[in-house]
């Protein structure tokens, strides 16, 4: 990188996926601000911490407004936050109360802080900044094409970021601002770590050709190759995080 400070917006970055993107651009030489739902990220987190709660549209401008208080520039908006179901339930009980949530946290949220942010990005591309080069990367999953009956309101939210993604990434096309969406698989968090046993087993039957389950900087891995430059001619493209879980096998 140049001399410039870039700044990265990671939400949900306390932890698991979120904690690994935000890390993975410390090393990059980036200024990170990082948002969770918790008061506090603990006293040495690596990074700026805001507490933001994305399916609040007050939280989301707070957000906004300290990173733009602070460093007068955003550089990349990284969305993982999300949630999966508090109670895994088939489809056919799946409650409106448990759909709700999590459609309004990781695909209605998604939707809003592209919303939001790009709105600043367009705004800050007429102050003249030093390379600014602005970039979106949304973090779906697999689940985005995959049914998984027993947490169907998971799957619809992860297809929703999918479309969002293909939104920005047509509308702000005429502004060069790339949007990407990068797919994990089966990664190893506090999330996954209640069916590790169930994952473990299937990808030794072969669920996957690489024979492990991934790690959030696998994930970091393709967040940071989305934002290098390399693919700005390819806004919208996808990037699986996956070990190989997308490729159609005999």
């Amino acid at each position: 990188m140049s001399d410039i400070k870039k700044v990265a917006v990671v939400t949900g970055a306390r932890k698991g996926i979120g904690l690994g993107i935000a890390e993975a651009f410390v090393k990059e030489g980036y200024a990170v601000v990082a948002c969770g739902t918790a008061p506090s990220a603990g006293e040495n987190f690596i990074c700026d911490y805001v507490q933001c709660n994305i399916a609040c549209a007050d939280d989301r401008k707070k957000l906004l407004e300290y990173t733009l208080q602070k460093y007068g520039r955003i550089d990349v908006l990284t969305n993982n936050a999300g949630v999966a179901p508090t109670v895994r339930l088939d489809v056919l009980k799946t409650t409106q109360e448990s759909f709700e949530r999590v459609v309004g946290i990781n695909c209605e949220g998604t939707f809003f802080m592209c919303q939001l942010f790009a709105n600043a990005m367009i705004e800050l591309q007429n102050k003249d900044l030093p390379d600014y080069k602005p970039r979106i990367v949304n973090i779906s999953s697999v689940s985005a094409y995959t049914s998984s009956t027993s947490r169907g309101e998971y799957c619809i939210s992860k297809a929703g970021i999918s479309m969002v993604t293909k939104l920005f990434a047509d509308r702000l096309a005429e502004y060069g601002i790339p949007v990407f969406e990068v797919r994990p698989g089966i990664i190893l968090t506090d999330m996954t770590a209640c069916v590790k046993e169930k994952y473990d087993k299937l990808i030794a039957e072969g669920i996957t050709p690489t024979k492990r389950m991934g790690l959030p900087e696998d994930v970091a891995k393709c967040v940071i190759g989305a934002c290098s430059g390399l693919f700005d001619f390819g806004t919208g493209t996808v990037f699986n995080a996956d070990g190989g879980f997308n490729i159609r096998r005999l």
